[in-house]
């Protein structure tokens, strides 16, 4: 007795996996930092799996990816502490590397060629915090 032989057949309909531009990437990666996002939470609400939006924020950490601008005016920079130096005479130049904001007894060196927008959004966070 030969059993009958059945073909299955799918319609033709084969999984592909979806391909994400790098601007929406970066716009998700975007979201997961957010305070209070969560990597499992932005994923869930895009449809994809919370390791793959990780792996998606390690090419970002490396320069890989290009994250969209902050919306928020918050700029944060890098705060170096140096001991005091004495105060300079007149008749010695002092140079400059960058723009410098001084606030009390504080020196603020900004990075050299520092645009006009940068040098305010600085001192809009320090009237802010004072």
């Amino acid at each position: 007795m030969d059993a009958p032989m059945e073909l299955l057949t799918s319609g033709g309909r084969r999984r592909r996996n979806r391909q994400w531009p790098d601007d929406e990437k970066a716009r998700i990666v975007a979201e997961t930092l957010r305070p209070g996002a969560t990597v499992s939470e932005v994923a869930l609400r895009h449809g994809l799996k919370a390791n793959h939006v990780s792996s998606w924020r390690t090419l970002a950490r490396d320069g890989k990816l290009v994250l969209p601008a902050p919306e928020d005016p918050v700029e944060f920079a890098t705060l170096m502490v140096a001991p005091m130096v004495e105060q300079v005479t007149a008749a010695e130049p002092v140079t400059s590397a960058g723009p410098e904001l001084l606030v009390g007894s504080v020196i603020i060196r900004l990075e050299p060629g520092a645009s006009a927008s940068r040098v305010a959004s600085v001192v809009r966070a320090l009237m802010a915090a004072s």
